[in-house]
């Protein structure tokens, strides 16, 4: 009889995609000790957006959380999310803090990194996935799985083979807006299997409602692990839930290491917590719809959740058709890039920008533009010439990013710690800093320089914020006209909505 390997995603996954990342640490560690007992092949706890949200939301260094994590989780393997180049950011950054952050993350703790890039574009893993293997840890190379006219299963068979040769040590089908149609998802495991012995996960987001459907399929086609979440955090724009996946399990006659009296036990103590979050207003109830509609929209769970909460903060929550609507026009008009961070954010946020001014491409991302001129990498479909100049104003050439190029921060910005903290900052400190250097430095400055003075910082914080797409609130009204101050990664903009009334 087969095993079937589940991955558990609730602190990590199901955390970003119902509560926006808002778990708070007590929680955190309550629910990974109950988690640990269960026998998961391994829980993904660390990474993805979590790394940002600790130090912008939950005043916590996110090195300690995991640290912490390790303590409470010590007999289960634990897995993080990393963006290759990216990082846990959103933009490239040089090998020397790659190499770093791959290292600490090993030392702290994390046993699996599942790696990917947004574009699945080699250029921006090859680094990363060296690096993971050189310190020893399990390589998980992951597809960004995305439906366009350019993504065939021809193109992720060929994404695989290359992954091999790099030295993967298992494959993830990386399913982030639950798009893969069941049939697929078998044809694609069988197709994988036939290239490669590698071992392969299938993840996949609920939020189209076909995911129970999806994974039987994949079980059958002989795939090795699947993820889930614990029930109180599974569904909508999060996951299946684990014990669906063990009743599915036991259908198909396949056997796992799973202790069900320490899944039920450990349902309760996730049950207590979302009670807490639901009480708060912080669980995102929206999310748990299901939405067919998510195979033309495309949008990963954790962005549309978001995405929901920030034009309900805005007061602009009947505008989300019209935004989910834009997207995938936006997405076309970009060259198909798999809907996943940092493009999900950028694509979501033009979509926005779209909406709110009442002109397609009127504003623009700083993002966008720097995609536009190879900043990313390489854009999976060729990008219409007369679209690229409208964005950036005139021609300009395309130049794809060459990490092997990208300038040293680590001694730039030890030497400004140093100055700011008057001492010598640890080095999780610096590579924390060079990649979230606005949150990192108000966490600093919030927890140990409550007194001191704000220097000039010499690092741009350049991310389009965890959060999403746009953040936005109404800055100026009047009788017809409504005007959002919205910010965009390091751009801001003054939108003027005129409001017309019915018949008009």
């Amino acid at each position: 009889m087969k095993t079937i390997c589940i991955q558990d995603l609730t602190v990590r996954d199901g955390n970003q995609s119902l509560l926006a990342t808002r778990m708070e640490r007590e929680d955190i560690l309550t629910l990974a000790a109950a988690l640990d007992k269960v026998g998961y092949h391994s829980m993904e706890v660390w990474g993805g957006a979590t790394f940002d949200s600790a130090y912008r939301f939950l005043n916590q260094s996110s090195w300690d959380i995991l640290r912490d994590i390790r303590k409470v989780a010590p007999n289960t393997k634990l897995s993080m999310l990393l963006r290759g180049q990216n990082i846990v950011g959103y933009r490239h950054y040089d090998n020397d803090i790659l190499e770093r952050f791959i290292r600490l993350t090993i030392e702290n703790g994390i046993d699996i990194i599942r790696c990917f890039d947004a574009l699945n574009d080699i250029e921006n893993i090859r680094h990363a996935f060296s690096y993971v293997k050189k310190y020893n840890a399990h390589l998980q190379a992951a597809i960004a799985y995305t439906v366009s006219p350019v993504h065939s299963n021809e193109y992720y068979i060929d994404l695989v083979k290359k992954y091999e040769e790099l030295g993967a040590d298992s494959i993830c089908i990386k399913d982030m807006s639950g798009i893969i149609s069941p049939e697929n998802a078998g044809e694609l495991v069988r197709t994988l299997k036939q290239v490669t012995d590698l071992p392969i996960n299938m993840h996949s987001h609920t939020t189209a409602g076909l995911t129970q459907l999806v994974m039987i399929e994949a079980m059958k086609a002989g795939v090795d692990c699947i993820d889930g979440c614990i029930s109180p955090f599974s569904g909508g724009t999060s996951h299946i839930a684990d014990g669906t996946l063990l009743a599915i399990a036991d259908q198909l006659g396949l056997s796992s290491d799973i202790d069900r009296d320490a899944l039920s036990d450990a349902y309760e103590v996730a049950n207590k917590i979302a009670d807490k979050y639901i009480a708060r207003g912080d669980y995102r109830t929206r999310s748990l719809i299901s939405n067919p509609k998510i195979f033309e929209y495309q949008l990963p769970g954790g962005m549309l959740s978001n995405l929901i909460s920030q034009l309900e903060e805005q007061g602009a929550a009947d505008r989300l058709t019209e935004v989910l609507q834009e997207v995938p026009r936006v997405r076309e008009d970009m060259g198909y890039p798999p809907l996943v961070t940092p493009l999900s954010q950028m694509v979501g946020s033009q979509a926005v920008l779209n909406v709110l001014t009442g002109e397609r491409y009127k504003v623009s991302p700083s993002e966008i533009k720097t995609y536009l001129t190879g900043g990313y990498g390489r854009p999976p479909a060729r990008i219409d010439e007369d679209f690229r100049r409208k964005i950036l104003g005139s021609d300009q050439p395309f130049v794809p990013s060459n990490s092997d190029l990208l300038e040293p921060e680590y001694e730039k910005n030890f030497a400004y710690l140093e100055g700011l903290l008057g001492r010598e900052p640890l080095e999780e400190e610096v590579v924390a800093y060079t990649i979230f250097p606005g949150p990192v430095e108000e966490y600093m400055r919030r927890n140990e320089l409550a007194t001191v003075q704000p220097e000039e910082n010499p690092v741009a914080d350049v991310d389009p914020a965890t959060e999403p797409v746009a953040k936005s609130a109404p800055v100026m009204q009047s009788a017809n006209m409504r005007t959002y101050r919205i910010a965009v990664g390091d751009d801001e903009y003054l939108v003027e909505l005129e409001e017309v009334s019915e018949g008009s």
